[in-house]
C-alpha cells in the first residue's frame, strides 16, 4: 500500500474500503512474505492466475536488493500477481490472493545501484492478448509515498536476513476493473533498464 494508485484499487474492490485507507496513512507499512525462491519464475517463464479466482491481475513492482545488513545494494524487476476478488472478499484472504504457485517473477538479473539512483525510476508494464496491447500503464518509483529506506526498515526491524532479501515496493499500475489476465497474455514489465517479460497460465 505504497502507491496512492494501490489504495485506491484496494478500496474499490474492497467490502472493508477503510481498512485500506488506514493502512496507506499509517506509520507501520504493510510487509508480508510472497515467495521463496523455488516458487519465483525468472524471464521468459510462466506466471500463473489461480484457478479459483476470476479477477486477476499483474502487479509491476520496483523490487530491492537488500544486502545481510539491511542496506538497499540494488533493483530487479518485479511481478506481483494478486487475485483481486479473494483479496476484496475479506482481507485476511490476502495471503491467497497473493501467495500461490506462479504468482511471483523477478528477473531479468540484478543491477546494483545506490538507493539514491531508484528514488525516480520510471516503471512501465504492458499485457499482449491475441498479438494486440490489451493494457498498459506507466508510473514512477517517485509516486511512492514512502522512501525506500522506510520500506526497508519496516521489513528488516524484527526479521534478519543473513543472506540478504529481495522486496518488492508496491504498485503504482492497476488495470481497470473491467480487466483480467487470461491465459496465453503476455505481461512486460520495465523497471528503469530492466526488461521482465513472462506468459500466464492457469
Amino acid at each position: 500500500m505504497t502507491y496512492l494508485r494501490s489504495r485506491e484499487a484496494r478500496v474499490e474492490e474492497s467490502q472493508s474500503k477503510d481498512l485500506y485507507e488506514k493502512v496507506y496513512e499509517a506509520d507501520r507499512v504493510e510487509v508480508f512474505f510472497k515467495a521463496i525462491g523455488w516458487r519465483v519464475a525468472g524471464h521468459g517463464e510462466a506466471v500463473r492466475i489461480r484457478r479459483d479466482s476470476r479477477w486477476n491481475v499483474p502487479e509491476p513492482e520496483l523490487t530491492l536488493v537488500l544486502n545481510g545488513a539491511g542496506d538497499i545494494v540494488g533493483y530487479c524487476a518485479g511481478n506481483d500477481m494478486s487475485s483481486r476478488d479473494i483479496e476484496g472478499e475479506n482481507a485476511l484472504y490476502l495471503p491467497q490472493a497473493k501467495i500461490y504457485d506462479g504468482s511471483c517473477a523477478l528477473g531479468p538479473g540484478i543491477l546494483l545501484a545506490d538507493p539514491d539512483s531508484l528514488v525516480d525510476l520510471p516503471i512501465r508494464m504492458s499485457i499482449r492478448r491475441g498479438g494486440a496491447v490489451a493494457f498498459q500503464g506507466e508510473t514512477s518509483s517517485a509516486q511512492l509515498k514512502r522512501s525506500l529506506e522506510e520500506i526497508a526498515g519496516w521489513l528488516t526491524r524484527e526479521l534478519a536476513f543473513p543472506d540478504g532479501v529481495l522486496l518488492m515496493t508496491g504498485t503504482g499500475i492497476v488495470p481497470p476493473d473491467d480487466f483480467s489476465l487470461a491465459v496465453g497474455d503476455t505481461v512486460r514489465i520495465e523497471v528503469g533498464e530492466l526488461v521482465l517479460e513472462n506468459v500466464v497460465e492457469r
